[in-house]
């Protein structure tokens, strides 16, 4: 276990909800290590057809499946619906099964809703500059976060970040209809018409050799841009 997490506080008045899709060579290592500071943890498994499931379910936490891949925004809205009908939790917090979240980001992140009374913590990967992201990759990010800044009505840096920290009365009001990539523009959307008190948060974005390997940053700004067009 990471030093960083080692000295974390655990957080047991919030869920974190992990959407899966064929990430088995890392997802086990992801939710252990988040496991020291997050002891209540579903997983969505999106339909994977690799051993992904089976790895999560190794580690003891909540994994529930869907029998084909509908995307992630079905992921996140089938672990936000496990989130209010099943567990009193309080918060609940997005987070990838890739390794590219800083577990030690997000226990911040909760605790800012905490002491600010925020009804939602995005994080950012462009607040601190800690994050190196690629010129095509920062454009079109940046384009798709004045594109959803318009449509919430809240000034955002980064749109399209996968940790967020939603507390239960903001969680109520989400409904996601989009499953695929534009559900990000969704989430922000239905937020903003939330009213209730929030704020970016700085955070890092660990582009690993996995995930380089697998080609995510290239498909992820072109999704980013089809999400753009067609949301």
């Amino acid at each position: 276990m990471p030093a960083s997490s080692r000295t974390l506080r655990v957080v047991n008045d919030a869920w974190l909800i992990i959407p899966l899709y064929n990430e088995a060579p890392v997802v086990r290592r992801v939710i252990e290590e988040a496991r020291h500071v997050f002891p209540h943890i579903v997983v969505v498994d999106d339909g994977s057809t690799d051993a992904s499931a089976a790895e999560a379910a190794t580690t003891g936490v909540v994994v529930v499946r869907h029998p084909v891949n509908l995307g992630q925004g079905a992921a996140l809205q089938t672990g936000f619906t496990y989130v209010l009908e099943r567990t009193r939790a309080r918060w609940a917090v997005t987070f990838d099964a890739d390794g590219q979240h800083s577990v030690a980001d997000a226990a911040a992140m909760v605790e800012r809703s905490r002491a600010e009374d925020l009804g939602f913590v995005l994080g950012s990967r462009f607040l601190d500059g800690s994050t190196r992201v690629g010129r095509a990759k920062r454009l079109v990010l940046r384009t798709a976060a004045a594109v959803s800044s318009h449509s919430s009505g809240m000034r955002l840096t980064d749109a399209h970040n996968g940790l967020r920290v939603i507390r239960r009365d903001a969680l109520e009001r989400l409904q996601l209809r989009q499953n695929r990539m534009a559900h990000a523009s969704e989430i922000v959307r239905q937020l903003g018409a939330t009213g209730l008190a929030w704020a970016e948060h700085p955070v890092r974005i660990a582009y690993t050799d996995y995930s380089r390997a697998k080609g995510q940053s290239l498909w992820n700004s072109v999704n980013i841009l089809v999400d753009l067009v067609f949301s």
